[in-house]
């Protein structure tokens, strides 16, 4: 990629579950990964030990209702964005200790330290706003969630 260019978006219409229906955060974790896996290349198992492997030193479930499972992965090229609204909010360890509905999952390569950062930062400013997290609890299918969360990353570009 040159110096200049700009970043791939994290998201595309393909990385967004809508009402996805699990029971706990390790069914959720393994149907991100499967949704994941053909878009990355990786082995959905290979996904959900990195993400299950994180989730071990500390939950990602960060209150709200949202939580930003995230991880590194040998053999990607760049920082991966996907999203899945729960059919209904799950325990996923929050630090809020309330159920999680909103889970935006990242992927990044194995030695992306500063990009991986960068990325795990701009969700958490794009979560950090109620209004926002209440228009994706209330649209009506991942169309909809996908421009609501397009739209907010390029404004979380711009204003960072």
């Amino acid at each position: 990629m040159a110096k200049n260019a700009a970043p791939a978006p994290l998201l595309a219409a393909n990385h967004v579950l809508h009402d996805l229906a699990v029971e706990n955060k390790q069914q959720a974790l393994h149907e991100l990964s499967r949704l994941a896996a053909p878009i990355t290349g990786l082995d959905a198992h290979v996904i959900f030990d990195v993400l299950f492997a994180r989730e071990k030193l500390g939950t990602t479930g960060v209150g709200h209702g949202i939580a930003i499972p995230h991880g590194r992965a040998e053999g990607l090229e760049r920082v991966f964005g996907f999203f899945a609204r729960l059919e209904k909010p799950i325990d996923f360890d929050a630090i809020d200790e309330k159920p999680v509905d909103l889970v935006f999952m990242l992927l990044a390569p194995a030695e992306a330290g500063a990009d991986h950062l960068k990325a795990l930062a701009k969700v958490s400013r794009m979560f950090r706003n109620p209004s926002f997290c209440e228009k994706l609890r209330k649209s009506a299918d991942a169309r909809a969630i996908t421009a609501l969360l397009c739209a907010c990353e390029k404004e979380t570009d711009v204003a960072a």
